[in-house]
């Protein structure tokens, strides 16, 4: 028998009870080992203590929502996957979890397979793309008369600084590194979402045309789509 260290760790923050252990349950025979808290401020807690290979947050939850519990956590790591479980499907719930530094987000009810699914996904793209000093990446690049810090998140324009989204600053990076050249959106998507379903196709354009709007000062600089293929940003 595994002993804890060499399981997957994964935090499952959820207030059903009946549905966390019927989760629990299934993760366990899967070769999981599962932590349980009951909401945002103890799901917060174990995190920083336990420090899991991936988390799994509902969002309706009393005392501390998952939103905020997620919030919380990504301005001290922002590597750990999260996967936000909930029954809001509305567009902009979507939309703000993404923007939070969600990872991906599954819909209740839902199959306990397709549930296996998706964390073995996103523990797959986190082993990709590690945060290694043995594989660096840039982290700041000059576009245009922004400077843009993929590491703080910020965009700065001639002094003036605007906070950018996890998922924002990710896909910013990837076109940086690619300036010039067309990024492929199927890329885009399979990193930042897991899948590139119509509806995660809908999300990344709005996440560039939110780009666009705050790179507008600039207008040397376009992000282009290339139609079916990606986009590429162009400073001219």
């Amino acid at each position: 028998m595994k002993n804890e260290e060499s399981l997957i760790n994964v935090l499952l923050v959820e207030d059903e009870e009946t549905l966390a252990l019927i989760i629990k349950d299934t993760l366990e025979g899967q070769g999981f080992f599962i932590r349980l808290a009951k909401d945002g401020e103890e799901g917060l807690r174990q995190f920083f203590e336990e420090k899991p290979d991936v988390l799994v947050a509902d969002v309706m939850m009393p005392r501390m929502d998952g939103f905020e519990m997620v919030r919380r956590i990504r301005r001290q790591d922002k590597q750990t996957p999260v996967l936000f479980l909930t029954a809001r499907s509305a567009t902009n719930d979507v939309v703000e979890g993404f923007e939070l530094g969600g990872n991906d987000y599954l819909k209740k009810p839902f199959g306990m397979q397709e549930l296996i699914v998706r964390i073995k996904a996103l523990l797959g793209r986190a082993s990709r793309y590690p945060a290694s000093e043995n594989q660096p990446s840039a982290t700041e690049f000059e576009i245009g008369r922004y400077h843009f810090n993929a590491t703080t998140q910020r965009l700065s324009y001639l002094g003036s600084e605007t906070e950018l989204s996890h998922r924002e600053s990710e896909i910013l990076r990837r076109l940086c590194e690619n300036r010039n050249e067309v990024t492929p959106m199927q890329d885009i998507l399979i990193d930042l979402w897991g899948n590139d379903t119509f509806f995660n196709q809908r999300s990344l354009h709005v996440f560039i045309t939110k780009l666009r709007h705050k790179l507008s000062r600039d207008e040397r600089i376009r992000i282009v789509n290339v139609r079916s293929i990606g986009y590429k940003l162009i400073i001219n």
